[in-house]
């Protein structure tokens, strides 16, 4: 195989594709990539076995076809280090892969093109459209809420549910809640689920870009396909059954707090800074038209700050992870916020006056 490119015109696939692959595997071809050529195109595949992201480039100068894995990381390291504007040649011969681009030289080892694993998708999977902004959307407004390692693995990842009105996606780990709506879905379908786990998460939100080039979705028994341009995700799906959200988001909050997002954000993030370092706790008195935020450390150190709200009721005394809160504040995009809660031992619903399609749940903490 043998082929020339300019840097520039592989550089965001390579790194892309390089993505996927987990730096300790343990199969050696899975530090590989993929690189095949053919006609005037080259793929690049890389996958950790749960995730597989497939990357095609056209128009390339291929002088000889073929196909062989490569070393992802070094390639991709090589690749970025090489002089901006600069072309570069790579040629396979005798399990060895040499790139030439001016006076550097590099050679690789390589491994069979058929060691590689491929993730399976199916054939008969649901399929949907959608716009990047709505997709980043969608990603951003709740992927900050799954779980990290958490032994119920269905929450370590995004619950993602099309209805035949809506495409909504869910995040919790079993402390706060982040779900968002948009509408559009699949004309005449039955309620679609589909738990991507953390890393498909991760990678289609870096896919992503500011472009308006549309997102397609095929949703199949087991895997999750996402289409954008040259580039193809596809994400096996956790199999396990997702909490009943609708019935964790309280309908009785009766105690409305409402106030400036940016003035609270910084209200909490000063506060934040004495807090316990371990379980992030501020004491929140609301009365009137003032909201104290209070924190305190085993150090026996202590911070308050006083920020105005609008409030109607009886003084009220309530306590948060304040990190929850400041995570929920920093994705919200309008100037007023609202904080709801029926009693000091129910959870908190939070939303923006303008983010009518996100709505996020808090639990309470006790200090």
């Amino acid at each position: 195989m043998k082929f020339t490119i300019a840097r520039e015109e592989l550089l965001r696939s390579l790194q892309l594709v390089t993505g996927v692959v987990e730096r300790r595997q343990t199969l050696p071809v899975l530090s590989n990539l993929l690189v095949e050529a053919k006609g005037s195109q080259m793929s690049l595949t890389g996958t950790d076995l749960e995730v597989e992201l497939l990357v095609v480039v056209s128009d390339i100068a291929i002088e000889q076809e073929g196909s062989v894995t490569i070393p992802a990381r070094k390639l991709a390291d090589i690749w970025k280090s090489l002089p901006e504007g600069s072309m570069v040649s790579v040629t396979v011969n005798q399990e060895k892969a040499t790139i030439v681009s001016g006076r550097s030289r590099f050679t690789l080892s390589t491994l069979p093109a058929s060691d590689f694993p491929k993730v399976e998708g199916s054939t008969d999977d649901s399929a949907i459209e959608l716009s990047s902004s709505n997709m980043q959307r969608l990603l951003q407004q709740v992927s900050f809420s799954m779980a990290q390692q958490d032994v119920r693995y269905f929450l370590n990842g995004m619950l993602l549910e099309i209805t035949g009105s809506h495409t909504r996606a869910v995040a919790t780990d079993g402390h706060r809640l982040a779900m968002c709506t948009i509408g559009g879905g699949i004309k005449d379908s039955e309620r679609l689920h589909a738990i991507i786990p953390r890393k498909g998460v991760l990678e289609i939100g870096r896919l992503i870009d500011e472009s308006e080039e549309p997102v397609g979705l095929s949703i199949g028994p087991n895997h999750l396909r996402v289409t954008r341009g040259p580039c193809t995700l596809t994400t096996k799906l956790v199999d396990g059954k997702f909490p009943e959200y609708e019935k964790v988001i309280p309908r009785d909050a009766t105690r409305v707090i409402t106030g400036d997002r940016e003035t609270l954000r910084q209200g909490f993030t000063r506060a934040s800074i004495l807090s316990n370092e371990k379980y992030r706790g501020v004491r929140l008195l609301v009365e009137g038209e003032n909201l104290t935020i209070q924190a305190n450390n085993p150090e026996q150190e202590e911070a308050e700050e006083i920020v105005p709200v609008g409030y109607e009721g009886e003084l009220m005394e309530i306590g948060f992870n304040v990190s929850y809160l400041l995570d929920i504040l920093s994705v919200l995009r309008g100037e007023s916020v609202q904080i709801s809660v029926s009693d000091a031992n129910s959870s908190a619903v939070v939303e923006g006056a303008s983010d009518d399609d996100s709505i996020y749940v808090v639990m309470p903490m006790r200090l």
